[in-house]
């Protein structure tokens, strides 16, 4: 992480002691329980949110998981315990009257949903429904409930027996019950498709597909009249099947596309589900999060995770550089991936922040990135790959770590430039981020362009943005930066808008909301593509949180942060900011405390300590990897003071770096308290 001597001033530093001497002794500090904040599942639930719950198949014994399958025992228990416990199920007319603004969802309210076709609905799970008079949504795949009785239904490229699954007159007996809500889980997508070079399989809805023969990917018009072609064909055997067209939409593997999305909801549906934790709400009907029913859960686990409501994902992140993966040796390459994903499958975290772009030199500019796209040499179609490795096999989220600004884009697109106020001349400042000014429109679009490209090629959970979204309070004195000042209604000059504290501050204000403004914008673009799940992190530095009046030196404010991103993501590295070895956890405790003080903040913040201290040393440029006891300590001094979510950059797997044995227990959340 790049740092300039800027950042590393003396005005920093005194604002840091000040900060330490008010900490309290260095001890956690204890809260009484009377004060603790109440986890969310004893809160009152909140309106118009209901907890989906997404089943397959059901068995009365030894239940397949190749299926999903759950116990027909334990499904019963499960209805019991839904019932005894004041969950109500609801309809799809329910969710819809409460969109609109009628009558409101009853309190946890419960949508049932079982996606596939299973026979075992109509044997053993509508049965059930029918003695309970409980609604449910029942979404088949079309070309499953085709395959004549006499063949086998072809279930991912495995051969399974027709008997397993419905017909398509027993969807029609279903549907005239009045109980089941008859949705699509697509005709005939839920396969997997070739979808890069490497010869990864993802979800055939939601990935573009890879020619090998061609060695090219799939266009956006042949991806989205494959989709539309599906749409209408399962659209359709529903209609005939129930006298209706069906309004829900469930994505296969629960893997969401933004392209398709939008044939999804012009043709006419008004509900799309996921597979992920939460609520859904009736305001964000594409959007909606299902419980996923798995490994036939015994009741304990059952009711453990239908009590979770909101606000309660606990992330765990390694912060990983696909430099270190990159081998000019294709076979290398892959060696290291690996290594990197067997690293994390081992760790047991939740979140890897993914390197997508390039940058062997370490100064934060890239000059290449890791996806095909049109406006920057690829070193390597490797994030594709890494991404769904990591997330199919070491089972984690992925978030797509990208610059915001520092692309090495042609010469002629304005740079940041600073304005110094010895000579009064304008130019880039050699000492910081090589940034593209936010102001330029030409910047902008082709940082869009990028971001979109990205999307297209590749399946992920969510976007980091860099901390290389900063401007100091000499920049951006650009041409386009000036004139964007002026048309705000501020003054046209660095030095005038220097010139007294209000306008500084006003002039401060527009800009950190301008660099959010931007990240939105990007972020939209990978929405517009990848689907409304995509979630959002930035960077932050520490000196903001710690003394507002900085925002001035980096246009970045952290109830800006905490407001516009799902994750905001301090650096809460004491020696990158030069705190004395002996006051690390007292500034540690500050940064948790000031983060505390904003209601709920810890609940969306992922605190990230170095793995490696880049202070120069006497015969190199850094002074090497951080030891990982004090690493691990580190983690638990923040998890003591308070902090929920954290990790660390960087992952050097090269060199078990922070040793694996040595870092897991403070970082897994396979350890305690988890399990």
């Amino acid at each position: 992480m790049l740092v300039s001597a800027l950042f590393r001033s003396l005005a920093c530093m005194i604002c840091s002691i000040l900060m330490l001497s008010s900490c309290a002794k260095d001890i956690p500090i204890f809260v009484p329980p009377g004060q603790r904040s109440m986890h969310n599942s004893q809160q009152d639930w909140p309106k118009n949110k209901f907890l989906a719950l997404a089943y397959h198949d059901i068995q009365d014994s030894d239940p397949d998981q190749a299926f999903v399958s759950v116990s027909t025992e334990h499904l019963v228990q499960q209805f019991a315990w839904l019932r005894e416990n004041g969950y109500q199920p609801i309809t799809v007319d329910q969710i819809l009257e409460a969109n609109r603004g009628g009558q409101p969802l009853p309190d946890k309210a419960l949508l049932l949903t079982f996606d596939d076709g299973y026979r075992s609905f109509y044997t053993r799970v509508f049965p059930l429904l029918q003695a309970y008079q409980w609604p449910a949504v029942l979404a088949p795949v079309g070309a499953w409930l085709d395959t004549p009785d006499d063949e086998p239904v072809d279930f991912g490229g495995k051969p399974v027996e027709r008997e397993r699954f419905l017909t398509w007159k027993q969807v029609s007996e279903i549907a005239r019950s009045g109980l089941v809500e008859i949705g699509a889980h697509t005709n005939n997508l839920h396969y997997g498709v070739l979808a890069n070079p490497q010869g990864n399989l993802e979800p055939a809805a939601a990935a573009h597909k890879y020619d090998a023969a061609t060695g090219r990917y799939e266009t956006d018009e042949h991806y989205k009249q494959r989709i539309s072609r599906d749409i209408d064909l399962i659209t359709e055997k529903i209609r005939r099947a129930t006298g209706k067209k069906p309004r829900v939409w469930v994505w296969p593997y629960g893997a969401a596309s933004g392209e398709a999305l939008k044939i999804v909801n012009a043709k006419g549906y008004e509900l799309a589900m996921m597979l992920e934790s939460g609520l859904g709400n009736v305001h964000e009907l594409n959007n909606i999060p299902r419980v996923l029913v798995s490994n036939d859960p015994q009741l304990d686990n059952f009711a453990s995770t239908s009590m979770v409501m909101e606000n309660n994902t606990v992330m765990r992140v390694a912060h990983v550089d696909l430099d270190y993966v990159y081998d000019p040796d294709p076979e290398q390459m892959e060696r290291n991936l690996g290594e990197l994903v067997q690293r994390i499958a081992d760790m047991q975290i939740t979140t890897v922040f993914l390197q997508a772009f390039a940058d062997p030199l370490g100064d934060g500019l890239a000059r290449s990135v890791y996806f095909p796209n049109r406006h920057l040499p690829m070193r390597a179609d490797l994030f594709n790959r890494a991404a769904w490795q990591l997330k199919s096999r070491a089972f984690v989220d992925v978030y797509a770590w990208m610059p915001v600004l520092s692309f090495d884009l042609e010469p002629n697109i304005a740079r940041v430039s600073r304005w110094d106020p010895d000579t009064g001349k304008i130019g880039v400042n050699p000492n910081d981020y090589q940034r593209l000014s936010p102001f330029d429109p030409a910047a902008r679009q082709q940082i869009i362009d990028i971001y979109e490209d990205l999307s297209r090629h590749a399946l992920f959970n969510g976007i980091l943005f860099h901390d290389d979204a900063m401007l100091s309070d000499f920049e951006d004195a650009s041409p386009q930066a000036l004139a964007a000042y002026q048309a705000a209604g501020l003054p046209g000059s660095i030095q005038a808008l220097r010139a007294d504290p209000g306008t500084l501050h006003a002039w401060t204000r527009f800009k950190s909301r301008y660099l959010v403004d931007f990240t939105q914008i990007l972020a939209d673009h990978v929405r517009a593509i990848r689907g409304p799940q995509i979630k959002t992190a930035r960077n932050i530095f520490a000196e903001p949180i710690l003394n507002p009046a900085s925002e001035a030196w980096f246009a970045q404010n952290l109830d800006d942060f905490l407001s516009a991103y799902d994750w905001t993501a301090p650096m809460a590295m004491p020696w990158m900011e030069n705190v004395p070895r002996d006051g690390a956890d007292q500034w540690l405790d500050s940064l948790v405390d000031r983060v505390a003080s904003r209601p709920q903040a810890l609940n969306k913040t992922v605190f990230e300590i170095q793995g490696r201290d880049w202070r120069p040393s006497a015969h190199a440029e850094d002074s090497g990897h951080v030891d990982s006891a004090l690493m691990a300590h580190w983690l638990k001094r923040l998890q003591l003071r308070g902090a929920r979510s954290f990790g660390y950059y960087p992952d050097d797997f090269t060199q078990d770096q922070p040793r694996l044995e040595t870092i897991r227990p403070a970082i897994s959340n396979s350890w305690y308290p988890f399990r």
